[in-house]
């Protein structure tokens, strides 16, 4: 995801989505009720906040002077009289730890004691839209390194009114007054935040504050356990799954087996007798089929009442399959397609021809789903009137809070003030809930909508089935590259001419105008067009049109381009008869690629590649990949037994700048590694077969389980630079590090994923 896609999909993704800017200075406050309920926490304490800011807010960041024109105060931050701090997470927390790291920048900025803070995800509102993107979102692995700059803002701008309001009481110059631990002294004066708190409420927002000097952080950079860790342990953390309400039903839909398949006709009379179903409706979904909604007071009935269903689906819908699909990706990559990065300085087919050696590759990849552990849901609460809705609550993990609220008020015919997207905790996403359509949510709404055409006003929540939301679509799509690789007598590259064939996830949504150059779709190229290792690259693309709905997939096309690329790599390297991590070492300018080179020095190092005699029947694997701005090298040890990888260990070199939560931070990588396994890991593939997904749920899904987890290390470059990405720059590098190591001992590449080891 980029700027100016994000931007264009706030003003046009739906109508009622109201337009957004980066750098729009006219951001609405929150409303006075909404400002209000947050306020009322604090229990007439402070409240304050700062709308967006510009999008420049990443140069910035370390300057020591902010000098922007605050915005008016929103509901960002809340000081109770008891000292207890509570600080509005504007993003999506699913377990990356954006629910302590946000509040920590803050609370380093404001000088509080850590024990006294709390974190908490606010309503939907535009005071929380993304500093860069102009909408309320989480995703592109920027929620610190968007929000670093903001968060310490409002803690440096809370901290002067606090300080001012002392000085006022005190009567005595703001410059001789301390803030520390949430206590601010001058001389024998001393007062807490929370004394402090409703005077300072008073005063305007600073025009210009001076931020800490990096060497003064107290809590930035430190271990910190999350926030959220105790509630979860305990299993009262409340998740949107877990939304109940009084009175509160719940609806299953009947999806057609085929992507936009519709119902020819239906038997409910079975449904019906079941105990607990109270209505079925036929209702629209996603890609202009139809389904049907059984709602029961409760899952298990529902489904019950959706599985004795008897409906006869209209010959209609997609009719693709994989097999085939690949077949005819097969033959377009041999074909001239849409240039996305030109050789420099010649032809690509001259230079092959000086070659005294070609490498010829095909690799295949498949779709995957996403399958996050807590299924796609959302619950409904309206004030109806006349058979419709007047306004409405909802509780959703929302990735994608602007689009999921403009989806709800264009599906209820409600301006979308009306509506009130309550973030849930989501149980992960990996982007399954950042969907420019807002597809689930949309449909949800619609069922909301029929629910109240017949007469009902009871709070409604739909469930996706875990066979529902593997089957239902917005896959990592399908790609087949092909590379040929010329090589002179001395193995040195003379030129790489690349192809890559998939479907763009970009085209046909506002995304397009930015992210699609002249055909190309950069999402699919990102990864590889970069060319770091300065190699002559031609690289080109297809991008044919498929009845399968696409999406982002956790590192976006880098999952797929770097797979590719470090394991063509590691051949180069083999083919040059050096060291696959001296090879690498030697391409990666020393002044432009200073952190790619960083990442790997440190992996190799911490691991004892080159210098640490193995067990009997393993070998190493090394791959080195940037993504969202952050450099991660992996060395990995891997056996291989009963058909498949063993993968042992795993140490990770990373370079994502400063870090803000050691603890987080490690965990997001050893988090990525294991989702990355699952690449790997055979029958790890969406099969489709005329237009029907032949998967359903984890058994013919498999993700890794714990036995097959590895040791994972992971070691950070120290930064004073402000953060990069870290959701998913761990994810590309691990199946090519791994794979590398297979050709040691086995002496085959790996061409595609899941891998072939028999």
């Amino acid at each position: 995801m980029r700027n100016r896609g994000i931007e264009a999909l706030a003003g046009g993704a739906r109508p009622g989505v109201p337009s957004a800017s980066a750098t729009n200075a006219g951001i609405a406050p929150l409303s006075r009720r909404s400002f209000l309920k947050l306020t009322s926490l604090a229990g007439g304490g402070f409240a304050l906040g700062i709308g967006v800011l510009p999008a420049t807010v990443a140069a910035a960041a370390d300057e020591g002077a902010a000098t922007r024109t605050p915005y008016p105060p929103q509901a960002f931050l809340i000081i109770a009289p008891d000292n207890t701090v509570t600080i509005a997470v504007n993003r999506l927390e699913f377990g990356q730890g954006v629910h302590t790291a946000l509040p920590m920048i803050l609370a380093d900025e404001l000088e509080v004691d850590w024990k006294n803070v709390r974190s908490v995800l606010p309503p939907a509102g535009d005071a929380y839209r993304d500093p860069g993107f102009g909408i309320q979102m989480t995703g592109g692995s920027t929620a610190l390194a968007h929000s670093y700059q903001q968060y310490r803002e409002l803690g440096a701008r809370a901290r002067a009114m606090l300080v001012a309001a002392a000085a006022q009481q005190w009567q005595v110059a703001p410059e001789r007054c301390v803030a520390a631990q949430g206590v601010v002294t001058s001389g024998t004066h001393r007062a807490t935040y929370g004394e402090l708190a409703s005077a300072a409420m008073r005063l305007p927002v600073p025009q210009a504050v001076t931020l800490k000097d990096p060497s003064q952080f107290r809590i930035i950079g430190k271990p910190t356990p999350r926030l959220d860790a105790a509630s979860k342990l305990r299993g009262d953390a409340v998740f949107g799954l877990d939304t109940r309400l009084d009175g509160m039903v719940v609806a299953v839909v009947a999806h057609p087996p085929r992507f936009g398949g519709k119902v020819k006709s239906f038997k409910d009379d079975k449904a019906r007798a079941i105990a607990g179903v109270v209505d079925v409706l036929q209702v629209p979904v996603d890609r202009g089929g139809n389904g049907i909604a059984v709602v029961a007071r409760g899952y298990w009935p529902a489904k019950l009442g959706r599985d004795a269903l008897q409906i006869e689906w209209e010959d209609a819908g997609s009719k693709v399959s994989t097999q085939a699909l690949f077949e005819e990706y097969s033959k377009l990559a041999t074909q001239p397609g849409l240039v996305a990065r030109p050789l420099e300085g010649g032809d690509i087919q001259s230079a092959l021809a000086r070659a005294t050696r070609v490498i010829d590759a095909e690799y295949r990849l498949p779709y995957l789903a996403h399958a996050p552990m807590e299924p796609l849901n959302c619950t409904f609460q309206a004030e109806v009137s006349g058979g419709k809705a007047t306004s409405v609550k909802a509780w959703i993990g929302s990735q994608f809070q602007t689009i999921d609220q403009a989806a709800i008020a264009h599906t209820l015919s409600l301006p979308p003030e009306k509506v009130t997207l309550n973030t849930m905790m989501a149980g992960g996403g990996f982007g399954r809930r950042a969907v420019p359509t807002a597809d689930y949510v949309a449909e949800a709404a619609g069922v909301l909508r029929a629910w109240i055409a017949k007469g009902h006003t009871e709070p409604l929540k739909v469930i996706w089935s875990r066979e529902d939301d593997i089957k239902g679509g917005y896959y990592r799509p399908l790609h087949v590259h092909r590379a040929r690789i010329g090589f002179d007598a001395r193995g040195q590259v003379v030129a790489w001419q690349h192809t890559i064939v998939g479907q763009s996830i970009i085209t046909g949504t506002p995304f397009e105008p930015a992210l699609v150059k002249h055909g190309v779709d950069s999402t699919m190229t990102e990864g590889i067009v970069q060319n770091d290792y300065g190699l002559p690259l031609h690289l080109t693309v297809h991008h044919p049109k498929v009845d399968v709905a696409v999406l982002w997939w956790r590192s976006v096309g880098n999952t797929h381009t770097g797979f590719v690329k470090e394991t063509l790599i590691d051949e180069m390297a083999t083919a040059a008869k050096q060291d696959p991590v001296a090879w690498r070492m030697a391409q990666l300018d020393a002044r432009t690629h200073a952190r790619h080179r960083a990442a790997l020095q440190l992996a190799v190092g911490k691991s004892g590649y080159g210098k640490r005699k193995l067990p009997k029947g393993r070998a190493w694997g090394v791959a080195l990949h940037e993504s969202f701005d952050t450099a991660v090298a992996y060395v990995v040890e891997v056996s291989l037994g009963k058909g498949e990888a063993r993968v042992h260990r795993v140490t990770a070199g990373v370079h994502a700048n400063r870090v803000v939560n050691p603890l987080t931070a490690e965990a997001q990588v050893q988090g990525a590694c294991v989702f990355a396994m699952a690449m790997m890991k055979p029958g790890f593939a969406i099969d489709i077969e005329n237009g029907v997904v032949k998967n359903s749920n984890f058994p013919d899904y498999p993700p890794p389980r714990m036995p097959e987890t590895p040791q994972i290390d992971v070691h950070f470059v120290p930064s004073e630079d402000p953060p990069t990405g870290l959701g998913e720059p761990g994810v590309p590098g691990l199946a090519p590090a791994v794979a590398n190591a297979l050709f040691r001992l086995t002496g085959k590449r790996q061409r595609q994923l899941p891998f072939v080891l028999a």
